[in-house]
């Protein structure tokens, strides 16, 4: 009875101020068309990939008449693995330097902050051709998976850093203030104190790099190759799950194969997200 009067106040109140319930309406509205295409988009993938998900999608071997994605599959785990352990240290080390060790209003550290801003902004076949022309040529690492790991690092830095330092930002001062009180040093307060206790929020953004990983394709082909079979090292060609339904779909012979792959890279995506929040939630209770 109560929920219902609450509800009935509530709705009185935004009729008597049309701006607010307009406003009500609007983010109503948006909620519900962003679930509603999110849910067309997850049905109309599994509609047309499930019935095309066959044993010869898993061989281990590419072939033009299988079309496996398999090597797409262990290259993108790969991958992931590569550019997440090249740009993680990285941005978690830049993110306490400016939250804990840098002087607060500090000119560079602003320039920092808006250098940072700026790369996340910048189109990833930019990216792409940068890493073709310094990795790739420059460097002389050939179209491989270094290179194609280095130049997602890259890509990937700004949103963990930034994530990072907006989670470090979120711990109460009175953690570190309560540490030092009982005699711990600095390092030992960001490692032992603060560092835990925004772990949550470093992840969320860990996740949300995972799945530009798993999702880019512009970047890749100028640098790791679209090579379809698992390289013998880290310096040899292939292609991810992305690059690998782009060539599916671009050809125009493969599509029903295209759509199975879309129905694995999805699955790929849940269960990296679902380990996550597992670890997160240890991490938290630990």
């Amino acid at each position: 009875m109560s929920n219902q009067t609450t509800f009935g106040q509530k709705l009185k109140t935004y009729l008597n101020h049309p701006g607010s319930f307009i406003t009500m309406l609007l983010v109503m509205l948006g909620a519900i068309l962003t679930f509603s295409v999110l849910i067309f988009l997850i049905i109309y993938i599994l509609i047309n990939g499930i019935p095309y998900i066959k044993p010869s999608l898993f061989s281990f071997h590419y072939t033009s008449e299988n079309a496996s994605l398999m090597p797409a599959l262990i290259n993108t785990v790969i991958m992931t693995l590569l550019s997440l352990l090249i740009a993680v240290p990285f941005g978690i080390f830049a993110a306490i330097f400016l939250v804990e060790y840098a002087k607060r209003g500090n000119k560079f550290m602003n320039v920092i902050r808006l250098t940072t801003e700026t790369l996340s902004g910048i189109p990833s076949i930019v990216y792409g051709l940068f890493g073709m022309l310094f990795f790739v040529n420059t460097l002389g690492w050939g179209f491989s998976l270094l290179a194609g790991a280095f130049t997602l690092a890259i890509m990937i830095l700004p949103l963990i850093m930034r994530q990072t330092e907006e989670s470090l930002k979120a711990v109460p001062d009175s953690y570190r203030e309560g540490s030092f009180g009982l005699g711990a040093g600095k390092l030992r307060t960001v490692f032992r104190i603060v560092l835990p206790s925004a772990v949550p929020g470093i992840l969320a953004g860990i996740i949300l790099a995972i799945g530009r990983i798993v999702g880019e394709t512009a970047a890749l082909m100028y640098t790791a190759g679209t090579v379809a079979k698992v390289p013998s090292s880290i310096m040899g060609s292939g292609r991810t799950l992305a690059v690998h339904m782009y060539n599916l779909s671009s050809e125009g012979l493969y599509m029903d194969q295209a759509y199975a792959t879309a129905v694995i890279l999805l699955v790929l995506v849940v269960v990296i997200n679902s380990i996550s929040s597992v670890i997160a939630r240890k991490l938290t209770k630990a």
